[in-house]
């Protein structure tokens, strides 16, 4: 299960000239669901995220978590991180897993929600304009097995 995390000033999801998700500053995690994922990765990512030390402390070192500073949190299903992209100028999504994703993206908020808030996101399946503003920029790619 993929994470890339960024820390933003305000992020946004639009979807048919909507906004299904908007927030300010915070995360935005845009989720990649692959096909050896379980419930096991959900509780792992869900934590990683959550207490990932990404903000500023009063000294200006990264040593504090979304919690810590009472962040925003947009989760957004992204498949075409699970893309293989080690060969040729294709990618190939043999290793994504569409048949999972979607209980397992809907698990992870709930999870998300039990741990910190309920937290904004995108539409799972739909054609997503995503907007942001990435504080730093600071991005990270978290990966849990």
């Amino acid at each position: 299960m993929i994470a890339l995390i960024q820390r933003v000033a305000h992020a946004e999801v639009v979807v048919e000239q909507q906004s299904v998700g908007s927030i300010g500053p915070g995360m935005l995690a845009l989720i990649g669901i692959e096909k050896h994922d379980s419930e096991l990765q959900l509780a792992k990512l869900a934590a990683k995220m959550l207490n990932y030390r990404m903000f500023a402390d009063p000294e200006g070192k990264m040593n504090l978590n979304l919690m810590q500073v009472q962040g925003e949190l947009l989760l957004v299903p992204q498949f075409t991180l699970a893309a293989n992209t080690s060969k040729g100028l294709r990618p190939s999504f043999q290793g994504a897993a569409p048949e999972l994703a979607s209980a397992l993206f809907d698990s992870l908020v709930a999870l998300v929600t039990e741990e910190y808030s309920a937290p904004q996101t995108g539409l799972f399946g739909a054609n997503m304009q995503v907007s942001l503003c990435n504080d730093g920029p600071v991005t990270f790619w978290l990966q849990v097995e």
